[in-house]
């Protein structure tokens, strides 16, 4: 028992890494004075720490696919690579962190600290194998994210933010648990195998009485990707936290729920069954409704991170959509899609933080004249545009391909459909600030600090991957066909 413990650590050294790595952060922190603002020893070490991280997860990408933990967690290539993005979410938010105006310099080490417990519920979350595991992911990621919602404790919006966010995840996270129960109660395990094996041998009635159950179950992953109907919080929680807090949010917590109903979806629906049909229905209805929700409300908004959040509702739609196939090519289409996401949602929000960090707001008439005054800049936000809208030959595009040519390889034609129909309507939210940054002149002439040399070349090396995996998307293809789902 114990070299088998043992044996499970050596396929854990990601997530043991990053607990070390945060334990270290709070004992640097109690070593510098309150008003130091300099803590460079703080950044070195979260940087090194997080780039580490993904050396160890990419060592980890051609091992063998595996449980560990008797069971309770599963070591695949498809965890792994989702646990490589949400790392890179997770650098990329934390540079945000450190530049951005909107978190107090005595908070800007707390935020890491609480990222980092955040992305390790996410790694969890996308490696459980069992509910237990799976609620585990779920309230460490969810707790530690109430606190960082509120992170601006001066600010009334980003107080309303946390508390927005709490109430409406401990309800999800109630409905789940009651589900699970129930579930429980019916089958007699909580090992995801186990479990499958045992629906197989259901009844009618029995069938029957799970159906509203693994309903409530979807209730806290639902919550965690803001899909209808439990994306009520999302723009509130992203409006009002701060800019960086959105910007991780938008990445690490919305992957990892992906990468957990993924799991729960290949393992318990894969085969012909009533719970199948029932469960793929569900998907496809939820995946219409949340892209629709989605795209519908941005139209209107005056705040670009709040469309922006509408927008994530959106393309969580989309990668559902993906999962109603039930076969690798759905997963492949996912697992491009969330690399792609994660290069478009860091640009998209390092442009607007920077813009609301010089003008106190970020709606879409500050971004009026910026080709005039920043054109690389205005470039950058312009590509993303038209990548998130899925206009060729941007990576967005290729993307959205994939995951309509899996519902069209798997006769899904009304969803493919909407999804086609939904990214038209896109065009307009997206395409409109592309048209204030071109055809309107600038409200001022102010230099934007924000938009130095350093920052400029990290916008421009984030979008590069958006216009070159457009092109050359081939490799990136291979490296998601090859994140395969290992089901014991």
């Amino acid at each position: 028992m114990y070299l088998n413990y043992l044996a499970s650590i050596s396929r854990y050294i990601p997530e043991l890494l990053l607990v070390m790595l945060m334990v270290g952060l709070i004992l640097i922190e109690t070593t510098y004075a309150n008003d130091d603002k300099n803590k460079r020893y703080i950044f070195i070490t979260a940087i090194s720490g997080l780039v580490v991280t993904f050396i160890s997860l990419l060592l980890n990408l051609d091992g063998k696919s595996e449980t560990i933990f008797n069971n309770s967690m599963v070591i695949d290539s498809f965890s792994t690579t989702m646990k490589m993005i949400m790392v890179l979410g997770t650098l990329g938010a934390y540079y945000l962190s450190t530049i951005s105006k909107e978190i107090y310099e005595s908070l800007k080490t707390e935020f890491i600290i609480m990222a980092i417990g955040i992305l390790i519920g996410g790694m969890i979350l996308a490696s459980a194998n069992n509910m237990l595991m799976m609620y585990i992911g779920i309230e460490t990621l969810s707790i530690i994210s109430y606190v960082m919602a509120a992170l601006k404790k001066n600010d009334e919006r980003s107080s309303e933010a946390g508390l927005k966010y709490a109430l409406y995840g401990g309800i999800s996270s109630g409905i789940m648990l009651f589900g699970m129960s129930h579930i429980f109660g019916v089958i007699g395990t909580i090992q995801f195998t186990g479990m499958a094996a045992n629906i197989a041998k259901l009844d009618h009635t029995q069938i029957l009485i799970m159906m509203p159950s693994f309903v409530l179950f979807f209730a806290g992953i639902g919550y965690k990707i803001a899909a209808v109907p439990f994306h009520m919080w999302s723009p509130d929680v992203y409006e009002g936290s701060p800019t960086p807090v959105t910007t991780f949010f938008a990445i690490v917590p919305k992957l990892a729920g992906i990468s957990a109903l993924v799991r729960v979806t290949m393992i318990f629906f894969s085969t012909a069954s009533p719970l199948s049909v029932m469960w793929v229905g569900l998907m496809m209805v939820i995946a219409a409704l949340t892209m629709t929700v989605g795209n519908v409300s941005a139209i209107g908004q005056k705040s670009v991170k709040r469309m922006l959040a509408y927008s994530s509702i959106s393309h969580a739609g989309i990668m559902i959509a993906g999962l109603v196939v039930l076969n690798k090519i759905g997963i492949q289409a996912i697992v491009f899609y969330s690399m792609i996401y994660l290069f478009m949602t860091l640009v998209a929000f390092y442009i607007t933080n920077i813009v609301q960090d010089k003008y106190g707001n970020d709606h879409f008439e500050r971004f009026q004249g910026l080709a005039y005054r920043y054109p690389y800049m205005a470039i950058m936000m312009s590509i993303v545009m038209f990548s998130l809208t899925g206009l060729p030959p941007l990576a967005g595009f290729v993307a959205k391909w994939n995951i309509i040519n899996s519902l069209l390889s798997s006769k899904f034609y009304t969803l493919a459909i909407v999804l086609v129909l939904n990214s038209v309507v896109s065009a307009y939210y997206y395409l409109k600030i592309v048209r204030l940054m071109t055809l309107k002149q600038p409200e001022s002439t102010e230099e934007i600090e924000g938009f130095g040399f350093l920052n400029q070349f990290i916008i421009v090396a984030m979008t590069a991957p958006v216009i070159i995996l457009g092109i050359f998307w081939d490799s990136v293809m291979n490296i998601a066909y090859n994140a395969k789902l290992f089901i014991p």
